[in-house]
């Protein structure tokens, strides 16, 4: 199996669920309210965690930093690429008035290609950032484990 494979599954479902979020919202019309968007990097952030943690399972002692970098950036990146395509098809032709809702004062200035510009890059970010805090918790440790000749203080060495 490619070392591929596994990131693009877990982007297809993140993706999914992050359409469906927003089908779910737009559904109650919020969807042009920003706050709501914040749920977007609790779904993202799952995908990622768990496609770092099966990657991890998979390889076992040979995991390295890299590869579960990469894993999580390849995740993030194509799920953030599909959503993006989404949005700019639901933008620009499924509900045209959408944008106009969402941009409000900035209506004039603005472009459906900024705004898509703008998704992009908040996704990127959002991987970028999600996947080195995961790693944090996924790295091998450097610390040094305690051996049976680690010589222990008393306490009455310490306080002399």
């Amino acid at each position: 199996m490619s070392k591929f494979a596994l990131p693009i599954r877990y982007a297809i479902a993140i993706s999914g669920l992050l359409i469906g979020y927003f089908l779910v919202i737009a559904l109650l019309g919020w969807h042009t309210n920003p706050l709501f968007s914040l749920f977007n990097g609790v779904i993202t952030g799952f995908g990622i965690y768990e496609a770092i943690k099966g990657y991890k399972l998979r390889k076992g002692d040979t995991f390295s930093y890299g590869d579960g970098f990469s894993i999580g950036v390849v995740t993030g990146f194509v799920a953030t690429l599909i959503f993006t395509v989404f949005f700019g098809i639901y933008a620009g032709n499924i509900a045209p008035e959408f944008l106009g809702n969402l941009i409000g004062p900035w209506r004039g200035t603005t472009t459906l290609g900024v705004v898509l510009f703008s998704v992009a890059i908040g996704g990127f970010a959002t991987t970028m950032v999600l996947t080195l805090s995961f790693m944090q918790l996924f790295k091998p440790s450097w610390n040094l484990k305690k051996s049976k000749t680690t010589p222990i203080a008393s306490k009455e060495e310490i306080t002399a």
